[in-house]
Formats: structure tokens, sequence, C-alpha cells
């Protein structure tokens, strides 16, 4: 899916209700970033003085080149720092990519992920400090000292969900030998497009990993907890896995509300048609919304919001125990991102 249909342009009612004073946001990438955009459109569009604290997605993270890459912190700081490209929704505005073609004609592999020029000195800096000893989490706060504090004027916060190494692998068919292996999550996406069979997804050290500071006090604390549209098995899926952070979110006082990045029998972007099918959920709205499950009956969710083409399929939602609601999802400017934030906070009013 890229475009939404003409017909799914209409606005929903909307609460006057200025947004609360802290929302914390469990984000994955892409999809997340630009739901966080939407985030900071209503805030600035009702006046709120609100804090925003994002919990990223970190089992994404790969060693390339000797450098620690982080797509998904990288994701979110430059586009709510106004440093991405806009047009591939990752990676630097205005990037080269020389340092990637010598690498190429050296034979130096892996030649399927590319480093832009100007992205790598992130991952220079971030690799050097965490040599030097310093944790993920610091680093990401120090990077964030250019992005966030200067854009957002501190009132965003971005945070690993753990400051321990987890990484996604998933088995597959090797395209080449046939035999089945597990490979790098990024080498599934990047090099194969999530088009090889697969058989299981394995987020290696996620149950020996603590969540990061600050993580267990931004679902404590926070007056409502968002859960974009991003991957429910890769991003949602792995932060949800470290142990400790599912239990706080059943545990919270907040409410906590979804929004389905499934519309109709596929996913808006990525691969989680894929991963849903590999982990045995059902690929709509409202499988999605059984896979996260109701706070009441021991899930995760207070309330989740479907696409206006799927509103047959609220009633069978409602009787999980969970809020829902239909609405516009596309996301096809800050605005209308903002619109669907809007109406996210209104479910659990």
């Amino acid at each position: 899916m890229s475009e939404p249909p003409a017909e799914m342009s209409e606005t929903p009612e909307l609460s006057k209700q200025p947004p609360p004073a802290h929302l914390t946001v469990l984000s994955g990438g892409v999809g997340g970033a630009r739901f966080l955009q939407g985030v900071l459109r209503l805030v600035e569009r009702s006046g709120a003085d609100t804090r925003v604290t994002v919990v990223a997605n970190t089992a994404d993270d790969i060693w390339v080149h000797g450098l620690k890459v982080c797509p998904d912190l990288d994701t979110v700081m430059y586009t709510l720092g106004d440093g991405i490209d806009t047009e591939r929704g990752w990676g630097r505005t205005a990037e080269t990519w020389n340092a990637k073609d010598e690498l190429a004609a050296y034979g130096v592999e892996p030649t399927w992920f590319g480093l832009g020029d100007r992205d790598i000195a992130t991952h220079l800096v971030r690799t050097q400090m965490l040599d030097a000893g310093y944790p993920l989490s610091a680093v990401t706060a120090a990077l964030c000292q250019r992005w966030l504090s200067a854009v957002n004027g501190g009132r965003v916060d971005l945070l690993p969900m753990t400051d321990d190494r987890v990484e996604t692998h998933v088995v597959i068919d090797d395209p080449e030998s046939g035999e089945r292996q597990a490979v790098h999550f990024q080498e599934y996406w990047i090099r194969h497009h999530a088009s090889v069979p697969a058989h299981a997804v394995v987020p290696i050290g996620i149950e020996e990993a603590n969540p990061g500071p600050g993580v267990l006090e931004a679902i404590a604390d926070a007056d409502v907890v968002l859960v974009p549209p991003s991957n429910p098995v890769v991003s949602v899926g792995t932060i949800l896995g470290v142990p400790g952070i599912r239990d706080a979110l059943r545990e919270t006082s907040a409410p906590v509300v979804g929004v389905s990045g499934i519309i109709g029998t596929d996913h808006v972007r990525g691969m989680a048609r894929q991963l849903l099918e590999v982990i045995g959920v059902e690929v709509s709205a409202a499988g999605v919304a059984e896979h996260y499950g109701a706070r009441s009956q021991g899930g995760v969710l207070d309330g989740w919001l479907v696409d206006t083409s799927d509103a047959a399929a609220v009633d069978r939602i409602t009787g999980t125990g969970l809020r829902c609601r239909a609405v516009p999802l596309w996301m096809t400017d800050h605005d209308a991102s903002a619109d669907m934030v809007s109406a996210a906070l209104d479910l659990v009013r």
C-alpha cells in the first residue's frame, strides 16, 4: 500500500481538549517517527505544554564496518530534528554515498547495507562513546543535544528500550543454497526485501536485557501511553519483549492506546504482513488488536484505532475488551497525523 483511497480524506470530529502534560510513545522507525511528527503537530496546534518521551526499539541495531548503527533511534532523531531524507523516510537529507562506493570497490562486505557519508558521522560518534564506556542511553542523549534539543526545545526525550545488546534475527530459507539459516533482521529486510520464506523471528539477547534508564518511569508517569503504527513484531514487539516493560504497561495508571498499521489485509509500509504470518497472527487490524490484547484481559492496550475501511471490525475488537473507533489512518501530512493522534487520545479520555 502506498496511496490512500480518495474517499478516506474525511476528517474525524476532534476533541478541543489539549493533549495531556506527558505522553509516552513506544516507537519503531519510519512509521513511529511520522506518528511522532503528528504528536508534535498536535501539541503545536493546541499550544499545550506537553512533554513527549519516546521509547525506541533497538533490536534492529547492527554493527557495520566496525560502527554501531541504530536505525530506529536515528530515524526518530533525524525526523524530529529536521535532518531526515523525507523521500526515503530514513537516512540524512542531501546524503552522498562516496564511502559506500569506495568500500564496495575494495570488495568489503556487506555491500547490501550502505552508510551515507553524512550518516557515518553519527555512527562514528556513537561507536567512540560506546568504546569509551558510555551506555547507549547516555550516547543517545548526547546525540539528541544536537537533533532534538535545538529543534524541539527540550520537550522530547528519546530513550533506547535497553542499553543491552539485543538483535532480531529471522530464520529463512537461503535463496542460493535453499538451506535454513538465521540472518540479522537487516539482512532479511534490506538484502532480501522480506521476500524469502521465513520461519521464525528470534530477538537474540532479549531475555537477559534490562529496560533502559528512564523507560519504566516514562510508562509509569505518563498521562497516556501511545502505541503507533509501528511493526507489531520487530518494533513494538521487541520493546514489549524486554523483561519488565510489558508488566509496566499492564500496571501503569495511564491509559494505553494503539493505532493499527494494518489497513485491510496488508501493512501500510514495511514487512508487518510477512512477519505476522511467521508468528501466526491474522493480518488484519482486528488480528493485531487481539495479539496485543486488552489490559482488562491481561494484554497491554485499553484502546485501538482502526482505519475507516476496517469499520466492520470495530464490534469484534470491542468484544475483546478494547475501546475501538474507526478513523482515517493514512498519515498523508503532519496535520492528518495530528488528527489521528487526537482521535487516539479522545478514545481513552
